[in-house]
């Protein structure tokens, strides 16, 4: 599927890799897509630039690695679960959207529309980012919709399916992660067991993001071996 000529995915288009080239027609062409990607390879910038280009609500699905103690932090849940938003808040300012426009927070809602002095219905209308974490998936229905699972490496096998087997056919679907950095027992990850799984469906494409684009010193720790 060929970028929208209008807007060459906000300016990224002349600028991408192959393997990014790869990645974006991907997420286009399919309802699955699985990156396995080093850090600094624009994963989830790209994935945010496609999904607002799909027109479709994006579901953020971040990763607590320490999420049962998410409980006992103090603050609202919303307060809680906001350190986790910032590579979704990194990816939208990226292709120049305001994060407090468009993210979903139902505490601040009120406050964006006395700011604005706009009504609650009219802030909604610029709301296309829904962050969620995986702990209130259970009983839920995942419908026309795009969805991010972001740090896949640091979802068990059980917490994938939570999340996957709530999937209509009508939402796509972007799982994000890397191989290389993952923060739980590796025996526990259940990134690449689900990238086998899915490899050879005819609705999934898994493609590879390696070029980290931070700069050298990133790219030197990252090559670090620890034997």
């Amino acid at each position: 599927m060929p970028l929208p000529e209008n807007n060459l995915l906000f300016g990224f288009a002349p600028r991408l890799t192959a393997e990014q080239r790869e990645y974006v027609d991907a997420i286009f062409d399919n309802q699955l897509v699985m990156v396995n990607a080093r850090a600094g390879s624009g994963k989830t910038t790209l994935a945010v630039a496609c999904a607002k280009i799909l027109k479709k609500p994006l579901t953020y699905i971040f990763n607590p690695v320490q999420e049962s103690y998410m409980g006992f932090r103090p603050g609202t849940q919303s307060e809680k679960e906001s350190i986790y938003h910032q590579p979704l808040i990194d990816a939208l300012l990226e292709i120049n959207e305001n994060p407090a426009q468009c993210i979903y927070n139902e505490e601040t809602l009120a406050n964006e529309a006395i700011r604005r002095k706009v009504s609650i219905k009219r802030v909604m209308d610029s709301i296309w980012c829904f962050p969620k974490s995986p702990l209130f998936l259970r009983g839920t229905n995942l419908k026309d919709m795009t969805i991010i699972i972001d740090e896949c490496q640091n979802f068990t096998v059980q917490e994938l399916r939570k999340i996957l087997t709530r999937v209509h056919d009508s939402c796509k679907v972007i799982c994000i992660g890397h191989s290389g950095q993952i923060d739980i027992p590796i025996s526990k990850s259940g990134f690449v067991p689900y990238m086998e799984h899915f490899k050879d469906q005819p609705y999934c494409k898994i493609v590879s993001l390696t070029k980290n684009f931070r700069g050298d010193l990133a790219n030197w720790a990252d090559a670090f071996q620890n034997t």
